[in-house]
Protein backbone atom coordinates (compact mmCIF):
# COMPACT_ATOMS: atom_id res chain seq x y z
CA UNK A 1 0.00 0.00 0.00
CA UNK A 2 2.71 2.33 0.86
CA UNK A 3 4.80 1.37 -2.31
CA UNK A 4 1.96 1.71 -4.37
CA UNK A 5 1.09 5.54 -3.45
CA UNK A 6 4.28 6.63 -3.48
CA UNK A 7 4.61 5.33 -6.88
CA UNK A 8 1.43 7.20 -7.60
CA UNK A 9 2.63 10.27 -6.55
CA UNK A 10 6.02 9.70 -7.79
CA UNK A 11 4.32 9.11 -11.26
CA UNK A 12 1.96 12.18 -10.58
CA UNK A 13 5.25 14.69 -9.76
CA UNK A 14 7.04 13.24 -12.55
CA UNK A 15 4.12 14.23 -15.27
CA UNK A 16 3.83 17.70 -13.77
CA UNK A 17 7.49 18.58 -14.13
CA UNK A 18 7.84 17.32 -17.86
CA UNK A 19 4.60 19.55 -18.65
CA UNK A 20 5.77 22.52 -16.54
CA UNK A 21 9.48 22.38 -18.31
CA UNK A 22 9.44 25.03 -20.91
CA UNK A 23 7.76 27.23 -18.61
CA UNK A 24 10.50 28.03 -15.85
CA UNK A 25 9.09 29.42 -12.34
CA UNK A 26 11.71 31.14 -11.07
CA UNK A 27 13.02 33.25 -13.55
CA UNK A 28 12.78 37.20 -13.03
CA UNK A 29 11.84 38.38 -16.44
CA UNK A 30 10.11 42.27 -15.06
CA UNK A 31 7.48 41.77 -17.93
CA UNK A 32 4.30 41.96 -15.73
CA UNK A 33 3.91 44.81 -14.01
CA UNK A 34 1.09 43.41 -11.68
CA UNK A 35 -0.97 39.89 -9.85
CA UNK A 36 -3.93 39.69 -8.75
CA UNK A 37 -3.94 38.55 -4.75
CA UNK A 38 -6.76 38.68 -2.25
CA UNK A 39 -7.08 41.14 0.31
CA UNK A 40 -9.56 41.76 3.21
CA UNK A 41 -11.30 44.14 1.14
CA UNK A 42 -11.26 41.39 -1.72
CA UNK A 43 -9.22 41.23 -5.15
CA UNK A 44 -6.60 44.00 -5.89
CA UNK A 45 -3.58 44.26 -7.98
CA UNK A 46 -0.04 43.73 -6.36
CA UNK A 47 2.43 45.56 -8.55
CA UNK A 48 5.99 44.74 -9.60
CA UNK A 49 9.04 45.73 -11.10
CA UNK A 50 8.33 45.73 -15.12
CA UNK A 51 10.43 46.95 -18.08
CA UNK A 52 10.41 46.86 -22.08
CA UNK A 53 11.65 43.70 -24.26
CA UNK A 54 14.62 43.99 -25.92
CA UNK A 55 14.20 45.08 -29.44
CA UNK A 56 16.29 46.21 -32.69
CA UNK A 57 16.31 49.70 -31.87
CA UNK A 58 17.90 50.83 -35.50
CA UNK A 59 14.05 50.86 -36.33
CA UNK A 60 13.53 54.19 -33.98
CA UNK A 61 16.94 55.89 -34.37
CA UNK A 62 17.99 59.29 -36.77
CA UNK A 63 21.34 59.15 -38.21
CA UNK A 64 23.66 62.51 -38.79
CA UNK A 65 26.35 62.39 -40.96
CA UNK A 66 29.42 65.02 -40.25
CA UNK A 67 30.51 66.09 -42.76
CA UNK A 68 27.40 66.30 -44.35
CA UNK A 69 28.62 65.66 -48.05
CA UNK A 70 30.79 62.64 -47.26
CA UNK A 71 28.81 60.30 -49.00
CA UNK A 72 29.56 59.10 -52.24
CA UNK A 73 27.89 60.01 -55.72
CA UNK A 74 27.61 63.71 -55.68
CA UNK A 75 29.48 64.83 -57.67
CA UNK A 76 29.54 60.92 -59.37
CA UNK A 77 32.71 59.10 -58.96
CA UNK A 78 34.49 55.58 -59.55
CA UNK A 79 35.73 53.64 -56.85
CA UNK A 80 37.81 50.20 -56.35
CA UNK A 81 36.38 46.95 -55.92
CA UNK A 82 36.01 45.38 -52.25
CA UNK A 83 37.39 42.15 -53.19
CA UNK A 84 40.26 43.55 -55.63
CA UNK A 85 41.36 46.81 -54.97
CA UNK A 86 43.13 47.63 -58.24
CA UNK A 87 40.21 46.99 -59.86
CA UNK A 88 38.54 50.06 -60.24
CA UNK A 89 35.83 50.73 -62.62
CA UNK A 90 32.92 50.96 -59.87
CA UNK A 91 30.52 53.63 -59.86
CA UNK A 92 29.08 55.89 -56.90
CA UNK A 93 26.20 58.06 -58.43
CA UNK A 94 23.48 59.40 -56.01
CA UNK A 95 21.18 60.56 -59.07
CA UNK A 96 20.98 56.67 -60.11
CA UNK A 97 19.04 54.81 -57.13
CA UNK A 98 20.99 51.85 -58.81
CA UNK A 99 24.56 53.34 -57.95
CA UNK A 100 23.68 55.52 -54.69
CA UNK A 101 25.05 54.58 -51.35
CA UNK A 102 22.85 57.10 -49.23
CA UNK A 103 23.01 56.56 -45.38
CA UNK A 104 19.97 54.67 -44.69
CA UNK A 105 21.36 52.20 -46.38
CA UNK A 106 22.94 51.12 -43.25
CA UNK A 107 20.07 50.14 -41.72
CA UNK A 108 17.56 48.66 -43.66
CA UNK A 109 16.35 45.10 -44.17
CA UNK A 110 18.75 42.72 -46.53
CA UNK A 111 19.65 39.56 -47.59
CA UNK A 112 22.53 39.86 -48.80
CA UNK A 113 22.33 39.40 -52.03
CA UNK A 114 22.66 42.00 -53.26
CA UNK A 115 24.19 43.81 -50.45
CA UNK A 116 23.39 47.37 -50.03
CA UNK A 117 25.50 49.63 -48.32
CA UNK A 118 26.46 53.50 -47.15
CA UNK A 119 29.69 54.76 -49.05
CA UNK A 120 31.64 58.02 -48.49
CA UNK A 121 33.43 59.75 -51.17
CA UNK A 122 37.51 57.99 -51.52
CA UNK A 123 40.28 59.66 -50.25
CA UNK A 124 40.50 61.97 -53.04
CA UNK A 125 41.99 64.71 -50.95
CA UNK A 126 44.56 62.71 -49.14
CA UNK A 127 47.08 63.76 -47.21
CA UNK A 128 43.83 65.70 -45.50
CA UNK A 129 42.54 63.31 -43.29
CA UNK A 130 39.14 61.30 -44.47
CA UNK A 131 37.22 61.33 -41.20
CA UNK A 132 33.26 60.97 -40.62
CA UNK A 133 31.14 60.94 -37.75
CA UNK A 134 28.16 58.55 -37.81
CA UNK A 135 25.54 59.84 -34.58
CA UNK A 136 22.83 57.45 -33.93
CA UNK A 137 19.83 59.31 -31.92
CA UNK A 138 16.95 58.15 -30.12
CA UNK A 139 16.14 61.35 -28.61
CA UNK A 140 15.38 58.71 -26.02
CA UNK A 141 17.30 57.04 -22.47
CA UNK A 142 17.37 53.17 -24.14
CA UNK A 143 19.66 50.38 -22.44
CA UNK A 144 21.93 48.08 -24.48
CA UNK A 145 21.17 44.31 -23.89
CA UNK A 146 23.08 42.70 -26.74
CA UNK A 147 26.55 43.50 -28.53
CA UNK A 148 26.69 46.63 -31.02
CA UNK A 149 27.79 45.21 -34.31
CA UNK A 150 28.74 47.09 -37.53
CA UNK A 151 29.09 45.36 -40.63
CA UNK A 152 31.92 47.47 -43.26
CA UNK A 153 31.47 46.36 -46.80
CA UNK A 154 34.89 48.27 -47.45
CA UNK A 155 37.77 47.02 -44.85
CA UNK A 156 37.71 47.59 -41.55
CA UNK A 157 39.18 51.04 -40.79
CA UNK A 158 42.47 51.39 -39.41
CA UNK A 159 41.44 53.62 -36.78
CA UNK A 160 37.88 54.32 -35.18
CA UNK A 161 36.07 54.87 -31.98
CA UNK A 162 32.89 54.31 -30.95
CA UNK A 163 31.18 56.81 -28.23
CA UNK A 164 28.26 57.75 -26.19
CA UNK A 165 26.19 60.23 -24.83
CA UNK A 166 24.07 60.21 -22.00
CA UNK A 167 22.73 63.89 -22.25
CA UNK A 168 21.09 63.66 -25.97
CA UNK A 169 24.78 64.32 -27.87
CA UNK A 170 25.94 67.64 -25.66
CA UNK A 171 28.95 65.79 -23.97
CA UNK A 172 30.34 62.14 -25.42
CA UNK A 173 32.53 59.67 -23.80
CA UNK A 174 34.54 57.19 -25.51
CA UNK A 175 33.01 53.08 -25.45
CA UNK A 176 36.15 51.93 -27.30
CA UNK A 177 39.03 52.01 -29.39
CA UNK A 178 39.96 49.97 -32.37
CA UNK A 179 42.87 50.39 -34.36
CA UNK A 180 45.56 48.41 -35.92
CA UNK A 181 47.91 50.11 -33.74
CA UNK A 182 46.72 51.17 -30.53
CA UNK A 183 49.87 52.54 -29.17
CA UNK A 184 50.86 54.73 -32.49
CA UNK A 185 47.13 55.55 -33.24
CA UNK A 186 45.69 56.37 -29.48
CA UNK A 187 48.95 55.72 -26.76
CA UNK A 188 47.14 52.77 -25.03
CA UNK A 189 48.22 49.19 -25.17
CA UNK A 190 46.03 46.85 -27.14
CA UNK A 191 43.23 44.86 -24.51
CA UNK A 192 40.25 42.86 -25.30
CA UNK A 193 37.10 42.43 -23.28
CA UNK A 194 38.80 38.92 -22.19
CA UNK A 195 41.47 40.41 -20.20
CA UNK A 196 38.91 42.33 -18.25
CA UNK A 197 36.94 41.39 -14.83
CA UNK A 198 34.26 42.21 -12.46
CA UNK A 199 36.63 44.73 -11.15
CA UNK A 200 37.74 46.66 -14.50
CA UNK A 201 34.43 46.01 -16.54
CA UNK A 202 33.96 49.38 -17.06
CA UNK A 203 37.55 50.49 -18.32
CA UNK A 204 37.77 52.25 -21.84
CA UNK A 205 40.45 49.55 -23.45
CA UNK A 206 41.88 50.04 -27.29
CA UNK A 207 41.37 47.01 -29.44
CA UNK A 208 43.09 45.52 -32.25
CA UNK A 209 41.05 42.51 -32.78
CA UNK A 210 38.86 44.28 -35.20
CA UNK A 211 41.00 46.69 -37.40
CA UNK A 212 42.52 44.28 -40.42
CA UNK A 213 41.90 45.27 -43.62
CA UNK A 214 40.89 43.62 -47.10
CA UNK A 215 40.35 39.87 -45.36
CA UNK A 216 37.81 37.56 -46.48
CA UNK A 217 34.92 37.40 -43.54
CA UNK A 218 36.47 40.17 -41.76
CA UNK A 219 34.07 43.16 -41.85
CA UNK A 220 32.07 42.60 -38.29
CA UNK A 221 32.90 45.15 -35.62
CA UNK A 222 31.76 44.14 -32.16
CA UNK A 223 31.12 46.51 -29.33
CA UNK A 224 30.66 43.11 -26.40
CA UNK A 225 27.46 43.82 -24.31
CA UNK A 226 27.18 40.21 -23.80
CA UNK A 227 30.81 39.35 -22.44
CA UNK A 228 30.69 41.96 -19.97
CA UNK A 229 27.47 41.02 -18.96
CA UNK A 230 28.83 37.38 -18.05
CA UNK A 231 31.45 38.66 -15.28
CA UNK A 232 28.12 38.51 -13.58
CA UNK A 233 25.97 36.12 -14.89
CA UNK A 234 28.46 33.17 -15.89
CA UNK A 235 29.54 32.24 -19.47
CA UNK A 236 26.12 30.93 -20.83
CA UNK A 237 24.24 34.24 -18.65
CA UNK A 238 22.70 31.53 -16.98
CA UNK A 239 22.99 33.62 -13.45
CA UNK A 240 20.72 36.51 -14.68
CA UNK A 241 19.90 37.03 -11.16
CA UNK A 242 23.44 38.30 -10.37
CA UNK A 243 23.69 40.26 -12.96
CA UNK A 244 20.42 42.14 -12.27
CA UNK A 245 21.77 42.45 -8.18
CA UNK A 246 24.59 44.26 -9.95
CA UNK A 247 22.81 47.00 -12.18
CA UNK A 248 20.37 47.20 -9.49
CA UNK A 249 22.86 48.60 -6.69
CA UNK A 250 25.44 50.00 -8.85
CA UNK A 251 24.39 52.84 -10.58
CA UNK A 252 27.83 53.64 -12.25
CA UNK A 253 27.10 49.93 -14.22
CA UNK A 254 24.03 50.47 -15.26
CA UNK A 255 24.77 54.10 -16.53
CA UNK A 256 27.53 52.09 -18.60
CA UNK A 257 24.81 50.37 -20.51
CA UNK A 258 22.88 53.72 -20.57
CA UNK A 259 22.46 55.57 -23.95
CA UNK A 260 21.03 58.76 -25.49
CA UNK A 261 22.99 58.59 -28.48
CA UNK A 262 25.94 56.65 -30.13
CA UNK A 263 28.84 58.21 -32.51
CA UNK A 264 31.12 56.41 -34.82
CA UNK A 265 34.14 58.10 -34.78
CA UNK A 266 36.06 56.61 -38.78
CA UNK A 267 39.44 58.16 -38.50
CA UNK A 268 41.37 56.52 -40.50
CA UNK A 269 40.38 53.77 -43.46
CA UNK A 270 41.52 50.46 -44.07
CA UNK A 271 44.62 51.35 -45.89
CA UNK A 272 45.68 47.68 -45.61
CA UNK A 273 49.85 49.04 -45.70
CA UNK A 274 51.79 50.84 -43.69
CA UNK A 275 51.93 54.04 -46.34
CA UNK A 276 49.02 55.36 -48.27
CA UNK A 277 49.26 54.50 -52.32
CA UNK A 278 49.04 57.75 -53.18
CA UNK A 279 48.58 56.87 -56.94
CA UNK A 280 45.38 54.70 -55.99
CA UNK A 281 43.17 57.28 -53.91
CA UNK A 282 40.41 55.60 -55.33
CA UNK A 283 41.15 52.33 -53.06
CA UNK A 284 40.53 54.21 -49.65
CA UNK A 285 36.67 54.88 -48.24
CA UNK A 286 34.28 53.58 -45.68
CA UNK A 287 31.53 51.57 -46.59
CA UNK A 288 29.06 50.09 -44.11
CA UNK A 289 26.17 47.92 -45.12
CA UNK A 290 24.62 46.84 -41.47
CA UNK A 291 24.49 48.21 -37.96
CA UNK A 292 22.56 46.40 -35.06
CA UNK A 293 21.79 47.67 -31.82
CA UNK A 294 19.60 45.83 -29.37
CA UNK A 295 18.21 47.28 -26.11
CA UNK A 296 14.83 48.56 -24.26
CA UNK A 297 13.43 51.84 -23.59
CA UNK A 298 14.80 52.88 -19.76
CA UNK A 299 11.25 53.17 -18.10
CA UNK A 300 12.91 53.10 -14.57
CA UNK A 301 11.23 49.54 -14.30
CA UNK A 302 8.11 51.25 -14.40
CA UNK A 303 6.54 50.10 -17.32
CA UNK A 304 6.24 47.01 -19.98
CA UNK A 305 5.99 49.42 -23.22
CA UNK A 306 7.45 51.63 -24.87
CA UNK A 307 5.29 53.36 -28.14
CA UNK A 308 6.99 54.67 -30.89
CA UNK A 309 4.65 57.96 -31.76
CA UNK A 310 5.12 60.60 -33.74
CA UNK A 311 9.02 60.01 -34.32
CA UNK A 312 9.80 59.86 -30.53
CA UNK A 313 9.73 56.92 -28.35
CA UNK A 314 7.93 57.33 -25.14
CA UNK A 315 7.18 54.27 -22.40
CA UNK A 316 3.74 54.01 -21.21
CA UNK A 317 3.74 54.37 -17.35
CA UNK A 318 2.83 52.04 -15.11
CA UNK A 319 2.72 52.05 -11.03
CA UNK A 320 1.14 55.41 -11.05
CA UNK A 321 4.14 57.39 -12.54
CA UNK A 322 5.18 59.46 -15.27
CA UNK A 323 7.33 61.38 -17.95
CA UNK A 324 9.44 60.21 -20.93
CA UNK A 325 11.15 57.54 -18.76
CA UNK A 326 8.33 57.38 -15.78
CA UNK A 327 11.10 60.04 -14.03
CA UNK A 328 8.31 60.80 -11.88
CA UNK A 329 4.66 60.27 -9.97
CA UNK A 330 1.69 61.77 -11.15
CA UNK A 331 0.18 64.50 -9.67
CA UNK A 332 -2.01 63.21 -6.95
CA UNK A 333 0.23 60.41 -5.86
CA UNK A 334 3.33 61.97 -4.57
CA UNK A 335 2.51 60.70 -0.56
CA UNK A 336 6.32 59.72 -1.04
CA UNK A 337 9.38 60.81 -3.40
CA UNK A 338 9.36 59.02 -6.37
CA UNK A 339 12.10 56.37 -6.38
CA UNK A 340 12.92 53.97 -9.63
CA UNK A 341 11.36 50.13 -9.59
CA UNK A 342 14.02 47.58 -8.25
CA UNK A 343 15.05 44.59 -9.53
CA UNK A 344 15.24 43.12 -5.99
CA UNK A 345 14.17 40.61 -4.62
CA UNK A 346 14.31 38.19 -7.55
CA UNK A 347 12.41 36.99 -9.45
CA UNK A 348 9.25 40.21 -9.14
CA UNK A 349 11.67 43.02 -8.17
CA UNK A 350 9.86 45.76 -6.21
CA UNK A 351 7.95 48.44 -8.12
CA UNK A 352 8.88 51.13 -5.96
CA UNK A 353 4.54 52.25 -6.84
CA UNK A 354 3.50 56.45 -6.54
CA UNK A 355 1.26 56.57 -3.38
CA UNK A 356 -1.70 58.60 -3.55
CA UNK A 357 -1.40 60.89 -0.65
CA UNK A 358 -4.19 59.52 1.55
CA UNK A 359 -3.48 55.77 0.17
CA UNK A 360 -2.82 53.34 3.43
CA UNK A 361 -1.50 49.65 2.35
CA UNK A 362 -4.03 47.09 1.85
CA UNK A 363 -4.56 44.16 4.25
CA UNK A 364 -3.33 40.78 2.52
CA UNK A 365 -4.61 37.40 3.38
CA UNK A 366 -3.52 35.46 1.07
CA UNK A 367 -1.36 36.05 -2.05
CA UNK A 368 -1.51 33.99 -5.61
CA UNK A 369 1.54 32.90 -7.75
CA UNK A 370 2.88 34.67 -10.55
CA UNK A 371 4.41 33.05 -13.45
CA UNK A 372 7.39 35.03 -15.77
CA UNK A 373 10.14 34.15 -17.20
CA UNK A 374 13.73 35.70 -17.57
CA UNK A 375 14.64 38.11 -20.47
CA UNK A 376 17.75 36.72 -22.93
CA UNK A 377 18.33 39.29 -25.46
CA UNK A 378 18.95 36.85 -27.87
CA UNK A 379 16.91 34.70 -28.11
CA UNK A 380 18.68 32.05 -29.85
CA UNK A 381 20.89 31.80 -26.73
CA UNK A 382 20.65 29.13 -23.60
CA UNK A 383 18.00 30.21 -21.72
CA UNK A 384 19.24 30.91 -17.67
CA UNK A 385 18.28 28.43 -14.96
CA UNK A 386 18.22 30.44 -12.02
CA UNK A 387 17.34 27.90 -8.47
CA UNK A 388 15.63 30.65 -6.35
CA UNK A 389 16.06 28.93 -3.17
CA UNK A 390 19.80 29.84 -3.59
CA UNK A 391 19.60 32.68 -4.58
CA UNK A 392 18.92 35.98 -1.55
CA UNK A 393 18.87 39.47 -2.24
CA UNK A 394 22.14 40.07 -0.52
CA UNK A 395 24.11 37.15 -2.73
CA UNK A 396 22.62 38.59 -5.99
CA UNK A 397 23.36 42.16 -5.05
CA UNK A 398 27.19 40.47 -4.46
CA UNK A 399 27.59 43.27 -1.65
CA UNK A 400 31.52 42.47 -1.27
CA UNK A 401 32.04 44.48 -4.34
CA UNK A 402 28.38 46.43 -5.17
CA UNK A 403 26.49 49.47 -3.48
CA UNK A 404 23.65 48.23 -1.67
CA UNK A 405 21.47 50.95 -1.41
CA UNK A 406 22.33 54.84 -2.36
CA UNK A 407 20.36 57.84 -1.08
CA UNK A 408 20.35 59.72 -5.02
CA UNK A 409 18.18 56.80 -6.11
CA UNK A 410 16.28 56.26 -2.80
CA UNK A 411 16.68 52.37 -2.52
CA UNK A 412 16.14 52.10 1.10
CA UNK A 413 12.43 51.76 1.93
CA UNK A 414 10.02 52.72 4.14
CA UNK A 415 11.39 55.34 5.35
CA UNK A 416 15.13 53.79 5.73
CA UNK A 417 18.46 55.67 5.20
CA UNK A 418 21.38 54.50 3.16
CA UNK A 419 24.67 54.75 5.23
CA UNK A 420 27.62 54.61 3.40
CA UNK A 421 26.14 52.94 0.49
CA UNK A 422 27.23 49.17 1.71
CA UNK A 423 23.73 49.02 4.06
CA UNK A 424 20.09 50.55 5.39
CA UNK A 425 19.88 52.27 8.89
CA UNK A 426 15.75 50.93 8.99
CA UNK A 427 12.90 52.27 11.18
CA UNK A 428 12.11 50.53 14.13
CA UNK A 429 9.25 48.56 12.12
CA UNK A 430 10.81 47.45 9.51
CA UNK A 431 13.84 45.14 8.75
CA UNK A 432 15.73 43.33 5.54
CA UNK A 433 18.64 44.55 3.44
CA UNK A 434 16.58 47.30 1.82
CA UNK A 435 14.33 47.79 4.79
CA UNK A 436 11.40 46.28 2.60
CA UNK A 437 10.21 43.97 5.44
CA UNK A 438 8.06 44.06 8.21
CA UNK A 439 9.03 43.37 11.71
CA UNK A 440 5.88 41.78 12.67
CA UNK A 441 6.65 39.64 9.56
CA UNK A 442 9.56 37.84 11.57
CA UNK A 443 7.32 38.48 14.89
CA UNK A 444 4.21 36.48 13.57
CA UNK A 445 1.67 39.01 13.12
CA UNK A 446 -1.57 36.86 14.32
CA UNK A 447 -3.84 39.82 15.57
CA UNK A 448 -6.03 41.70 13.09
CA UNK A 449 -3.88 44.82 14.29
CA UNK A 450 -0.67 43.40 12.76
CA UNK A 451 -2.56 42.33 10.08
CA UNK A 452 -3.64 46.03 9.21
CA UNK A 453 0.01 47.61 9.44
CA UNK A 454 1.36 44.91 7.29
CA UNK A 455 2.57 46.29 3.69
CA UNK A 456 2.48 43.89 0.45
CA UNK A 457 4.39 40.38 0.96
CA UNK A 458 7.05 39.66 -1.20
CA UNK A 459 6.82 36.53 -4.13
CA UNK A 460 4.71 33.98 -3.13
CA UNK A 461 6.10 30.39 -3.31
CA UNK A 462 6.83 28.45 -6.16
CA UNK A 463 3.98 27.07 -8.26
CA UNK A 464 5.23 23.50 -8.18
CA UNK A 465 5.77 23.31 -4.31
CA UNK A 466 1.64 24.13 -4.62
CA UNK A 467 1.46 21.52 -7.31
CA UNK A 468 3.49 19.06 -4.87
CA UNK A 469 1.10 19.93 -1.82
CA UNK A 470 -2.16 19.37 -3.72
CA UNK A 471 -0.67 16.17 -4.88
CA UNK A 472 -0.03 14.76 -1.59
CA UNK A 473 -3.69 15.81 -0.44
CA UNK A 474 -4.87 14.00 -3.11
CA UNK A 475 -3.46 10.92 -2.29
CA UNK A 476 -4.87 10.48 1.07
CA UNK A 477 -4.18 10.68 4.83
CA UNK A 478 -1.32 8.94 5.64
CA UNK A 479 -2.05 5.10 7.21
CA UNK A 480 -0.90 4.98 11.07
Amino acid sequence: MYLSRFLSIHALWVTVSSVMQPYPLVWGHYDVCKTQIYTEEGKVWDYMACQPESTDMTKYLKVKLDPPDITCGDPPETFCAMGNPYMCNNECDASTPELAHPPELMFDFEGRHPSTFWQSATWKEYPKPLQVNITLSWSKTIELTDNIVITFESGRPDQMILEKSLDYGRTWQPYQYYATDCLDAFHMDPKSVKDLSQHTVLEIICTEEYSTGYMTNSKIIHFEIKDRFAFFAGPWLRNMASLYGQLDTTKKLRDFFTVTDLRIRLLRPAVGEIFVDELHLARYFYAISDIKVHGRCKCNLHATVCVYDNSKLTCECEHNTTGPDCGKCKKNYQGRPWSPGSYLPIPKGTANTCDGDSVSPPKFNRIWPNISSLEVSNPKQVAPKLALSTVSSVQVANHKRANVCDNELLHCQNGGTCHNNVRCLCPAAYTGVLCEKPRCQDAGCGSRAGLAARPPRGPAPPLLLLLLAAMLRAAGPPLL
